[in-house]
Parts: C-alpha cells; sequence; structure tokens
C-alpha cells in the first residue's frame, strides 16, 4: 500500500529543459543587441557547450562566457543578459498542466508529498516559489543537502527518513532512468517513469509504472 509520493523536480514537476533554453535564447538575444559581436546560433552552442561542462545549474555561466568570447567581462553585456534571463524564466517557470490537480489530489487522499533534487536548495525552492506549489511538499530533499547526486541512494534515503514512511510504501516519479528510477529502486522503493518529460528518447525505464500525464498517477496509487 502507497503511504507516499515523491517527485523530481526537473522535467517531473517544470519543464525544466523548455524554460532553461528560453531563458538563455533571451539573455542571448540581450547581449547581442547591447553590443555581443556572434550570432545567436554560435553564442547558443557555446553556452551549451559550457553547461555541458560546469553543469546545468551553474549560477556564474555568463561571467564565463563572456570571458571566453570577448576575454573579459563588459558588466553592461553581463547585465542585460541576465536580467533578460531572469525575466524569461519567471514567465516559463510553471508547473506541467495538470500538476497543481494531481498535487491536491494526493493531499486529499492523504498522502504525504515530497521532492527529491539534484539542484542546489535555493535553485529549487525558488522554482518552487516561483509555481506556487512550495507548501504542498512534506519533505524537499536537495543536493545542499547532502551532497549526493542521483543516482546514489543516499538523497531518497534522507527522504524516507524525513518523511517517515518505509521505502517500499514510497512511489517516485522521475523523467531520468538512469538516475531517477535506479536510485529509487536503489532505496527500496517503486518507481513512475514521468515519459511526459523524457529528453533522451528512452525505450526502456526499468520503471515499475510509466506515465504519459502527470494526472496517471492518480489511477496508480
Amino acid at each position: 500500500m502507497v503511504e507516499a509520493v515523491l517527485f523530481d523536480l526537473d522535467n517531473t514537476l517544470i519543464d525544466f529543459m523548455l524554460m532553461k533554453r528560453k531563458s538563455c535564447e533571451a539573455a542571448m538575444d540581450a547581449m547581442i543587441s547591447s553590443g555581443l559581436k556572434m550570432s545567436k546560433e554560435k553564442g547558443m552552442k557555446i553556452l551549451y557547450e559550457m553547461y555541458g561542462e560546469k553543469g546545468i545549474e551553474y549560477n556564474r555561466i555568463f561571467q564565463e562566457f563572456l570571458r571566453k568570447t570577448l576575454g573579459r567581462i563588459d558588466y553592461k553585456i553581463l547585465a542585460r543578459g541576465v536580467v533578460a534571463y531572469r525575466k524569461a524564466q519567471i514567465a516559463y517557470v510553471r508547473p506541467y498542466p495538470g500538476t497543481v490537480k494531481t498535487l491536491l489530489k494526493l493531499r486529499e487522499r492523504g498522502f504525504k508529498i515530497g521532492i527529491v533534487s539534484d539542484a542546489p536548495s535555493v535553485n529549487a525552492w525558488i522554482r518552487l516559489v516561483e509555481m506556487g506549489i512550495e507548501d504542498f511538499f512534506d519533505v524537499v530533499v536537495t543536493l545542499t543537502d547532502t551532497g549526493k547526486e542521483k543516482p546514489s541512494k543516499i538523497p531518497f534515503l534522507r527522504a524516507v527518513k524525513k518523511i517517515g514512511v518505509e521505502p517500499g510504501r514510497i512511489l517516485f516519479v522521475g523523467d531520468r532512468p538512469g538516475k531517477d528510477i535506479k536510485g529509487a529502486k536503489a532505496a527500496g522503493m517503486k518507481t513512475v517513469f514521468a515519459k511526459y518529460g523524457d529528453t533522451e528518447g528512452v525505450k526502456n525505464s526499468g520503471a515499475d509504472y510509466e506515465i504519459d500525464r502527470i494526472e496517471d498517477l492518480l489511477k496508480i496509487v
């Protein structure tokens, strides 16, 4: 019997990659209009190569981008890029359709709800607050809390301890089989693959269940 449902955050509750791309595009447009001599296509390619090296959450990416492309930081260009990024981010930080309804239904049915995310705490909480769903969760475990990324089972076990439910009675929902599903299974949880958030073209998730929409979770629990 399931007593708790834990979620990954990015690409499970929020379309993170869409938000990231739209925000980066807005930043690149702003920097180019401010004097950066580069095509948008080339700039985006360099930026995403840097994200691949430094991590998608790296918060000094535009400073490093300007050092790499200009050889220095032009603070006017930097400021316009950062402001444009933040404005676009707010516009695109929104939960997947049906997320709020699903969380409400889970609450009504008496399930405990939580998050296990590889994002740093401040980033995770900012997204939750911007989406207006921060009060739904009994526990939020982030990279800051354990220093371990999935598929390590340590973040999952930290959530188990905080939420007070045996792993076998917890359902974990995530979009990355190699991290979310593998890690949750190692911690003894039942797993759900969020197909709607898949960005890798996964053929075999290895999860106990698969869902096309977040609302489909209600049929499983």
